[in-house]
């Protein structure tokens, strides 16, 4: 227990290094996002010329949104990752699942390694690009940090089991880039990046926010926002937790599948 504990830690650690060594990537990718985040606010302050709040936001509201949905972009990573399909496509995928431990917890921990770089790279510099150029609504609230920081951790998790089952059903498609490019349409407009999903119509508005991809984006943003706070605020972690367990669940399955399928063809 305490080996696998250390090599999980050694590969998330050794996964957060390497995000960090990408500087010039980084910093192009900064420049980037916060001119996404500039664009997206300023057209909201057309949106509220006319009226002072829509679905419960008003500007500051919405601003704030923005930004923290920008922050978060990287950190969630909620497309372009193909790491998995790589390995696949190479054959390198038959060596790392002969290793001696869990394949699908070896790129998880990966992965948070991987988020937690952006955290510093991203997440942090854009917020504080966003208070300067806008000023941001911050919370007021002590534990609201605490539920951000689990809200996007369990985010974490759900994107990456959607984005490892996507990669895994190379075994079946060889290249998965295609199912992605839908995948990404779907996860776009239902997860609250585009705009808060409140401001869907009201008919469908409840079945967006049950959905799982309420919680990459719409979740840890109301929760920054303290749109939803005390009981609510845990049944929204509740409600992530769920569908994190249910993505993972489904993501160890699939992989089942997947490798007798491997050695039904001969490894």
């Amino acid at each position: 227990m305490r080996d696998t504990v250390h090599l999980y830690w050694a590969v998330a650690t050794r996964a957060f290094r390497r995000q960090l060594t990408y500087r010039a990537a980084n910093l192009a990718g900064l420049f980037t996002n916060c001119c996404f985040g500039y664009l997206r606010a300023v057209v909201f302050f057309a949106v509220y010329a006319a009226q002072r709040q829509v679905a419960g936001y008003d500007l500051s509201d919405t601003v704030t949104f923005t930004w923290v949905t920008q922050a978060l972009l990287m950190v969630v990573a909620l497309w372009g990752w193909w790491e998995i399909e790589e390995t696949i496509q190479s054959g390198d995928v038959v060596s790392d699942l002969a290793k001696p431990f869990s394949y699908l917890g070896f790129w998880l921990v990966r992965d948070y390694g991987r988020a937690l770089a952006f955290v510093f790279s991203r997440c942090l510099p854009i917020l504080l690009i966003g208070q300067l150029t806008f000023g941001l609504r911050w919370p007021r609230r002590l534990e609201t940090w605490l539920f951000f920081a689990v809200s996007v951790f369990l985010a974490i998790t759900i994107s990456f089991g959607w984005r490892f089952m996507i990669n895994v059903s190379a075994f079946w498609t060889t290249d998965a880039r295609g199912l992605g490019g839908l995948a990404s349409i779907v996860i776009t407009l239902l997860s609250g990046l585009i705009v808060p999903l409140p401001y869907f119509p009201a008919a469908v508005r409840p079945v967006l926010l049950v959905l799982p991809f309420a919680g990459l984006i719409q979740t840890p943003a109301d929760l920054f926002l303290e749109h939803r706070v005390g009981a609510a605020a845990l049944t929204a972690l509740a409600q992530q937790a769920v569908w994190a367990t249910v993505f993972l669940v489904a993501s160890r399955s699939l992989l089942a599948v997947a490798v007798r399928r491997v050695v039904v063809q001969g490894g």
